[in-house]
């Protein structure tokens, strides 16, 4: 059996983010939108809120939630992006993080959570 490609597994699941989001009424914006410092998975909007939205998978969740690796460090890069993106916009308005999660990489096996809201700039936990 061939070894699917790290590139491949994160379009896949990164596809199946974007029909979880669609199916729940969520606009997309743009997909791996890059800035200088860093690559936003999925901006969307929802009920007049830009939403910016981190896609973490794994093949197994042996090694806890893979929330847990949208570190502080990934936070910061993430704002930054998302600070380059609205002004690229002219964006002034309401917005937000989320964090989506897929555990396994068979459709008939997926896990998907949903983590709204997940963090906000300059917030510490």
């Amino acid at each position: 059996m061939a070894k699917i490609s790290n590139t491949k597994k994160g379009k896949k699941t990164e596809d199946i983010a974007l029909q979880f989001l669609i199916s729940l009424g969520y606009e997309i914006q743009a997909a791996n939108w890059f800035s200088k410092k860093a690559e936003i998975d999925i901006i969307a909007t929802h009920q007049n809120v830009l939403i910016f939205i981190e896609v973490k998978s794994r093949k197994t969740s042996k090694f806890g939630d893979p929330a847990l690796a949208v570190t502080r460090r990934k936070q910061r890069l993430l704002v930054a992006a998302a600070t380059s993106y609205m002004d690229s916009i002219d964006y002034d308005g309401d917005f937000r993080f989320d964090i989506l999660t897929i555990v396994g990489y068979e459709e008939n096996q997926l896990t998907l959570e949903h983590y709204p809201d997940a963090f906000f700039p300059g917030w510490e936990v």
